[in-house]
């Protein structure tokens, strides 16, 4: 299998900053690493190749995960919804890949085990993988190259949220609550 890792970094962060003078990604962590670095670099470290997805303002966002060795891809339409960055990002990696591991620049605290499980599941014939922690579902999510077409016409703001409702989805078991936490607001940094 041919999996990229597509590392959806694009949105605004409104709730973080609805003034949007602060980006959530570039945020230090308690390590003193900015979000999305620790995201990325998670990310790397079980897939060597790695999309990203900014949108083109980002504030020094691309720089930083250029910096890392991931793939940067500016979305124009990130501002429509998380699928644009999705479909952009996926288009980017064809025609190569066979597989994605979709991650969330905001979600820092994904361990690589559950990464490497998702991978795992993908390999072993899985056409969506999705973390389960303590009986919740969480991110990131692995799809299969039999679901190309409807992740690349994917609309609107829930990414592929519609495609985990409608098709099967194998849930790997994971002893990671870093797959329900993400940077929100503020004091998910604490």
């Amino acid at each position: 299998m041919n999996a990229v890792g597509i590392l959806l970094a694009a949105g605004r962060g409104r709730r973080f900053d609805p003034l949007g003078v602060r980006n959530k990604l570039l945020q230090p962590l308690g390590s003193g690493e900015p979000v999305v670095v620790a995201s990325a670099r998670h990310l790397l470290s079980v897939i060597p190749r790695v999309i990203a997805v900014v949108p083109p303002q980002d504030g020094g966002v691309a720089d930083a995960l250029r910096a890392l060795g991931c793939e940067v891809t500016l979305c124009a339409e990130a501002d429509s919804g998380m699928a644009a960055s999705l479909v952009q990002g996926i288009t980017c990696s064809l025609p190569q890949a066979d597989g994605w591991l979709v991650a969330l620049g905001d979600m820092p605290y994904v361990a690589p085990a559950t990464l490497r499980a998702l991978l795992a599941a993908l390999e072993e014939g899985a056409d969506i993988a999705a973390p389960v922690f303590k009986g919740r579902r969480g991110n990131p999510v692995a799809f299969g190259a039999h679901h190309l077409p409807a992740l690349l016409a994917l609309t609107g703001e829930h990414g592929a949220r519609v495609l985990l409702r409608s098709a099967p989805v194998a849930e790997v078991a994971v002893n990671d609550p870093g797959i329900l936490r993400d940077i929100d607001i503020p004091a998910d940094l604490a």
